[in-house]
């Protein structure tokens, strides 16, 4: 009798063990296991994007709401590294190293691709961030942002000045950031390739709080047709206002991305009338069926509506579908080879598909539309987008 008791003894104990190990606790299945995602973003300092990672997390409840991927809920973790490179870093390591995370998706930063592409790679983990800014954001093999960026987008605005608004004495000015000069120059070097055209002036002495009337009137006085400038939205509040101020007439002002915002039509008004900026997505502000789903999520949401939002969506979405795709389970090292396999994600947010792949370098978003102010309003002048050679 005790040999049976000990045989029945030792059954219940095997049979527990693989309770547990399937996840039962007195007959009621646990929960599966969390896919966890992070994200290393600037959402306060001085420049901070919070819509990206904000609208991401929007996708990803969304998706857990619906059952998750295969029964597993999305545990999105946002990290925010203040505008400091080492709490960047230390972010980084804590989302792989702690959190176990299988991936990136929807970080916005100035300095995030700087501090962490090496990390990444070392850690064979891929960052799909919805706002890459930093030159090596677009030349590391495990980082490919949405975003057409801000070097691209000066060669965009140089091309379409040229082409579309068939314009010479091209100038541009961007900031004086030591860790642009890569993309800078492959900027200027690509639009006068593109263009045949010298560049006339290109300035990269432009400081965050310099009075900006210099730079307008030194753009005057170099006989500058069309005049990129890079600044973010405040900058190019000012420096439109520097143009009014000492009435230069005769030059198209072209800016990026940053500048358009409803707020940069509202406060400028006539100030800005025929502004010119690209945006790297579909038109945020228009009416394009591209962004019904976006917009209606943003509603339910209750956030805001900007071209950086719809980066971190277009991340999100992209990085949902990606793990719909995998067979088999869902680890680091899966999504990392999924996305090595991603070549044609197509998708008309953007001019171009999504391209992830194999490639040392990614610049999949290679394209923008152009808007152009008039009465303080945005309206969109190129219905199809702008696309650079690959």
């Amino acid at each position: 009798m005790q040999k049976h008791i000990s045989h029945f003894a030792s059954f219940a104990v095997a049979v527990a063990a693989i309770a547990v190990g399937v996840g039962l606790v007195g007959g009621v299945a646990r929960a599966a296991e969390s896919i966890k995602v992070g994200a290393v973003s600037s959402l306060t300092g001085p420049m901070n994007w919070p819509e990206s990672t904000a609208i991401a997390k929007a996708v990803f409840d969304r998706v857990n709401a619906a059952g998750g991927i295969n029964g597993r809920k999305i545990e999105y973790i946002v990290e925010d590294d203040k505008f400091d490179p080492a709490v960047s870093g230390a972010a980084a390591h804590r989302l792989i190293d702690q959190q176990g995370v299988v991936g990136m998706v929807g970080s916005a930063s100035v300095m995030e691709c700087a501090v962490n592409a090496k990390y990444y790679l070392q850690k064979n983990i891929v960052s799909i961030p919805g706002t890459g800014i930093d030159p090596i954001c677009f030349r590391t093999p495990n980082i490919a942002p949405v975003n057409t960026g801000p070097y691209l987008g000066i060669a965009v605005s140089l091309y379409y000045a040229a082409t579309a608004l068939k314009l010479d004495h091209l100038c541009a000015f961007t900031p004086a950031i030591p860790s642009g000069k890569v993309g800078t120059d492959e900027a200027m070097a690509l639009a006068e390739k593109l263009t045949g055209q010298k560049i006339l002036v290109d300035d990269r002495t432009v400081q965050g709080g310099d009075d900006l009337t210099q730079f307008v009137l030194k753009a005057q006085r170099s006989g500058c047709k069309a005049v990129v400038y890079a600044g973010v939205e405040p900058q190019a509040i000012a420096w439109m206002r520097a143009v009014k101020a000492q009435n230069v007439t005769g030059i198209t002002w072209l800016m990026l991305t940053a500048a358009y915002t409803d707020q940069v039509g509202k406060v400028l008004g006539a100030d800005g009338e025929g502004m010119y900026a690209n945006s790297e997505f579909e038109p945020y502000l228009s009416t394009s069926p591209a962004l019904d789903d976006w917009k209606a999520l943003s509603t339910q949401a209750k956030l805001g509506l900007s071209s950086f939002s719809e980066g971190g969506y277009l991340s999100a979405t992209i990085f949902v579908d990606v793990l719909k795709s995998i067979k088999g389970e869902i680890t680091r090292d899966s999504v990392t080879k999924a996305f090595q396999a991603l070549t044609d994600y197509k998708t008309s947010m953007i001019g171009t598909p999504f391209v992830f792949g194999p490639g040392k370098t990614h610049q999949p978003n290679h394209s923008s539309k152009m808007v152009q102010l008039h009465d303080g309003k945005w309206d969109v002048v190129t219905p199809d987008f702008v696309t650079l050679a690959d």
